[in-house]
């Protein structure tokens, strides 16, 4: 009788997962080293003024960057049913987090948020890990309904996720991090609307969740002003309207091919997080119109070829990971690209594979490399 195929074997010959999906492989490899040059480029006056060398944030990334290549490389090689067998796990794994960083002996205070968990090398951010958490627990609760013919019950397919949701989301509003909340709910939406969730049931909660975030928006002094500021930034440029304006000045002034790497004005104090949340800003300013629609492609290749992993999954777990995986990488793209653009209102998101970070890039990297296994099983295991 002939052996049946697993997708923890491997035939000599056959690719490795991480080697297979060269369509997510390839650009995420440009993205992250386009990343490394301007990290440093957008860093090194904050460097040189804050740690008395130009490389102090280049080195960091670079250490992140081997860590987050290992660690895709880790997950790219484990088969992705064993996420299944764990989602509860990495569940109260990430919950436990949430509540650590928000003890003072854990959790680090900057810029009134208690977001960070100090590890040594670097600051852990335990809500980038729940949101990947969240998708692979999401992932597990819909395939595991699905087998059992319930997921079209609106006590089954949305109550039980609603609970784990709106648990996540206290812990984080504590920190406090809106935006993180925003983003999980509307993955964990997209998730149930892929699986299967009538509409209606999945429309059904917004007559509580509008109030809810009217109140976290309109009654909370500094999210009012980033409203008022990203409605009107050029009223007071030098106020609220400060980061948004910047922003264009540096779109505007980079013209079609940029001023050229390392050439930025906008880094030059001008900008806030030139390195981090509104680094996209300088590769507008320094890479031009041209540069910016290189990066915007590149994350095309790769939202393109996860929409494709989860059409052709093959098993509803697999389907629904990748999925989730896809839409948490292309709200990011969306918002921090948004943010900067003075599209969408501020909110404090890195650009995947590029922004510096360790805990953003290592997460990020980690979800690639599960998409990658879920990708290289599909044409192997029938299920």
């Amino acid at each position: 009788m002939a052996k049946t195929l697993d997708a923890r074997e491997y035939i000599p010959g056959r690719l490795h997962p991480f080697f297979k999906e060269k369509t997510i492989l390839f650009p995420v490899l440009i993205l992250t080293g386009i990343g490394l040059v301007m990290v440093y480029s957008a860093s090194c006056t904050i460097s040189m003024d804050e740690h008395d060398t130009l490389f102090y944030y280049l080195k960091r990334q670079s250490i992140f960057l081997f860590i987050s290549l290992c660690i895709m490389y880790i997950t790219a090689s484990l088969p992705y049913k064993l996420y299944k067998s764990m989602a509860y796990i990495i569940l109260v794994a990430a919950i436990g987090l949430l509540v650590a960083v928000l003890i003072p002996t854990f959790g680090i205070k900057a810029n009134n948020a208690r977001r960070w968990i100090d590890l040594g090398l670097f600051a852990f951010q335990p809500a980038e890990f729940a949101k990947l958490a969240m998708i692979l627990f999401m992932a597990y609760s819909l395939s595991k309904k699905q087998e059992i013919g319930k997921l079209k019950e609106f006590s089954i397919g949305v109550v039980p996720h609603a609970i784990v949701f709106g648990l996540m989301a206290v812990l984080i509003l504590c920190q406090p991090d809106f935006g993180t909340i925003v983003v999980l709910g509307m993955i964990c939406w997209g998730m149930m609307f892929a699986a299967g969730v009538p509409l209606l049931y999945l429309l059904s909660p917004l007559p509580l969740i509008i109030p809810v975030v009217y109140f976290l928006v309109f009654k909370v002094s500094y999210r009012l002003e980033r409203i008022i500021g990203f409605l009107n930034p050029w009223e007071d440029p030098l106020g609220i309207g400060f980061q948004l304006t910047n922003s264009l000045k540096a779109f505007g002034s980079g013209g079609l091919f940029g001023k050229g790497v390392g050439l930025s004005m906008q880094k030059m104090h001008f900008l806030p997080e030139p390195h981090t949340d509104f680094i996209f800003s300088i590769i507008g300013e320094e890479l031009g119109l041209i540069g910016v629609t290189v990066i915007l492609v590149l994350y095309g290749l790769i939202l393109h070829t996860g929409t494709r992993i989860a059409q052709q999954a093959d098993t509803f777990f697999g389907a629904i990971t990748a999925t989730g995986i896809t839409l948490y990488l292309g709200l990011q793209v969306i918002i921090n690209t948004g943010v900067t653009l003075g599209v969408l209102p501020t909110k404090g998101l890195t650009l995947p594979f590029i922004s510096y970070g360790g805990t953003s890039l290592i997460i990020n990297m980690a979800a690639m490399g599960i998409l990658m296994n879920i990708g290289a099983s599909a044409n192997h295991v029938k299920k």
